[in-house]
Formats: structure tokens, C-alpha cells, sequence
């Protein structure tokens, strides 16, 4: 990704009003807005590297391609964000506020989303490689062609999910209450693996 233009280094936006800004190839590395609003905001193809967004306002926020790897956004409202085909390796949402986010492929690797409602959503086709999960309410959501590998699950509710033709390499399937999820014959084969059985 390509950024000649309008990149910012270590600069402090914290608690600026950004509300509605509408932003393309745009790339901040290493700068902060702690406590900004930026509501309504629109990103295509820009980067916020390692950047600060503790507590930020992001709700009805829409981001193509935008990439989030290693930031901070602890405490934000994402209500109604949209996310497509966005990247957000690293990135903590330790007592953000995901409700009625909508994440559309992308990948979210090392992600931690740990404890968060995410029940119903859909997460189809997104990378969640070695991602945070535990604790995650998980009810019903939409993991098909999802990329799990390695990701942690431990205490995740996963009632009435649709886990079909999903990556769970590494997954401590053994550990998890699968009663009314729905696999493939493929993911079906490795839980049974993981109690023991030969197949």
C-alpha cells in the first residue's frame, strides 16, 4: 500500500473533532487520538500504524482497505462501524464497543477481541490467525471460510455457530462445547481427532 501523500508521523490529534473527515491514501504512524471524534469518518486505502485510539469515537465510521496493524483502540465506540476488507493485525479492543460493527473479510490476525459479544455476527471469510477469542460470546455467528488457525477459544460460547469449511488447525477443539454448531465433514473429522478418536 501506497502512501506519498498526506502521511503524518507522531502527530497528536487527541481529543480533536474529525467527525465526518473523509480521508484516501492518508498514513499516520505512530500518532494519537486519544479521546477524538471521528464519527461518520471515511477512510479508503489509508494506514494507522501502531498508532493511538484509546477511547476514540469511531461509531457509524466506514474503512475500505484501511489498514490498523498494531494500534490501540481500548475504550472506542465502533457502533455501526463498517470494516471492508480492512487490516488490523495487533490491534486491542480491550473495552471497545463492537455493537453492530460490520466486518467484511480482512485480515485480524493476533487480534484481541477477548470477552467481547460478538454473537450473530458475521465473520466470514476474515483472517483470525493466533486471534484472542477467549471468552467470546460467539452465539450463532457466521464463521464459514473463516481462517482460525491457532486462534484462542478457550471458555468461547459457539451455540448454533456455522463453522463450515472454517481453518481450525491448532484449536483446541477438545476444550470447547460444540453441541448445535454446524461443520463440514472436514471440521467434523478434526473434532473427532481431538477427542481421542481414529478416523
Amino acid at each position: 500500500m501506497s502512501h506519498p501523500l498526506g502521511s503524518e508521523t507522531g502527530v497528536s490529534f487527541d481529543g480533536a473533532d474529525l467527525a465526518g473527515s473523509d480521508w484516501q491514501a492518508r498514513r499516520f504512524d505512530a500518532c494519537s487520538f486519544l479521546g477524538a471524534d471521528l464519527a461518520d469518518v471515511r477512510t479508503e486505502d489509508c494506514a494507522f500504524a501502531g498508532c493511538d485510539l484509546r477511547n476514540a469515537r469511531l461509531a457509524g465510521s466506514e474503512h475500505r482497505r484501511t489498514d490498523f496493524s498494531n494500534s490501540r483502540l481500548d475504550g472506542a465506540t465502533l457502533f455501526g462501524a463498517v470494516l471492508h476488507e480492512c487490516r488490523l493485525l495487533g490491534v486491542s479492543f480491550a473495552g471497545a464497543t463492537l455493537t453492530g460493527v460490520r466486518i467484511e473479510g480482512g485480515d485480524w490476525s493476533y487480534v484481541n477481541l477477548r470477552n467481547h459479544d460478538l454473537s450473530g455476527f458475521d465473520l466470514r471469510r476474515v483472517r483470525l490467525v493466533e486471534a484472542e477469542l477467549s471468552g467470546c460470546d460467539l452465539t450463532k455467528a457466521d464463521l464459514r471460510e473463516t481462517d482460525l488457525t491457532r486462534a484462542s477459544l478457550s471458555g468461547a460460547r459457539l451455540a448454533g455457530a456455522d463453522l463450515r469449511d472454517a481453518r481450525l488447525d491448532g484449536v483446541d477443539l477438545a476444550a470447547l462445547d460444540l453441541r448445535s454448531v454446524r461443520l463440514d465433514l472436514a471440521g467434523a473429522v478434526q473434532v473427532a481427532r481431538s477427542s481421542g478418536a481414529i478416523v
